[in-house]
């Protein structure tokens, strides 16, 4: 009898103990999983953004070069100004640190700074909008360069082309600038399990804007709003501080980023008057104007 007794507690002890055993590893699991699902964005400069996303990291519109490099661009607000106006708010390499894959939603100077490329290695995935600018990277080197659709897959991250407008219908109709201003797209990030979020990209707020935001209903919506201008014309050729409040009013349940500030020269928006602009709005709640370097986790 006394025999039995002790097999019994040795069976229940052993049952116990993998219970346990289960448990531990459910939760390592979990923990794995809400890890890979995690969400941080960390605002660089201007467009320039490092994005954590479900275990990879992005690094989007790589604009690396230092204080005052490039002249203004001409025929813009404050073209007297040199680019970048200020310097990058950490050394290049722990921004490099980590990185999986580059995005450049188009190649303007202000978003892939031209012969400044030898910080990103050149066998690097490095996704772009059309061939037109990925026959632009590949000639400066580039071997690993991918042309984004709308079902894109990486490493577990769907990353879905989207379309936009770099300005007003009428700086379209004018050669050369419409040629000039050209294509820029959005982009928006999905993976199971983690928030959806959406690169709006350069653009002025347009019906694809809207049917994008109707589409993937996003989580975190990231805005270009230094309400950049050129001369002689009417109108912004990306968002501004009216398009933020725009952007919180269609999604109730999304956190907006505001971008793009205080770095170029045509911006005619800061981020202190667009700060002044929430408050008086009272959307402080779910907009976040972060500085350079600034870490968001969602």
């Amino acid at each position: 009898m006394k025999a039995l007794k002790t097999l019994a507690m040795a069976m229940a002890l052993a049952a116990s103990n993998a219970v346990g055993i289960a448990h531990a590893d459910t939760g390592a699991a979990t923990a794995t999983a809400t890890a890979k699902a995690a969400v941080q964005v960390q605002q660089i400069r201007n467009a320039t953004a490092k994005i954590d996303y479900a275990g990879k990291t992005f690094l989007v519109d790589p604009f690396l070069a230092r204080k005052g490099t490039y002249p203004g661009f001409p025929g813009t607000f404050h073209s007297e100004l040199r680019n970048p106006t200020v310097e990058l708010p950490l050394p290049v390499k722990d921004i490099m640190r980590g990185v999986d894959a580059v995005i450049v939603t188009h190649t303007h100077l202000d978003h892939w700074d031209g012969g400044d490329h030898k910080f990103i290695p050149k066998a690097m995935p490095l996704f772009v909008q059309h061939e037109a600018d990925a026959k632009v990277i590949r000639s400066q080197g580039y071997t690993d360069v991918r042309i984004m659709t709308d079902s894109t897959e990486f490493e577990g991250v769907r990353l879905t082309k989207t379309g936009g407008r770099h300005g007003t219908e009428e700086m379209y109709s004018k050669k050369p600038l419409g040629d000039a201003l050209g294509e820029a797209m959005g982009v928006v990030f999905q993976a199971p399990g983690a928030k959806t979020v959406y690169i709006v990209g350069d653009t002025v707020w347009n019906a694809t804007v809207d049917r994008t935001l109707a589409r993937f209903k996003p989580d975190v919506v990231i805005l270009n709003t230094g309400d950049a201008r050129m001369k002689g014309y009417t109108g912004s050729i990306i968002m501004g501080k009216d398009d933020v409040l725009h952007a919180w009013q269609a999604m109730p349940d999304a956190t907006i980023i505001a971008t793009h500030m205080d770095a170029i020269n045509h911006m005619t928006l800061s981020r202190k008057e667009l700060r002044d602009h929430v408050e008086e709005h009272k959307i402080g709640d779910r907009v976040r104007i972060p500085a350079d370097g600034e870490v968001l986790r969602f």
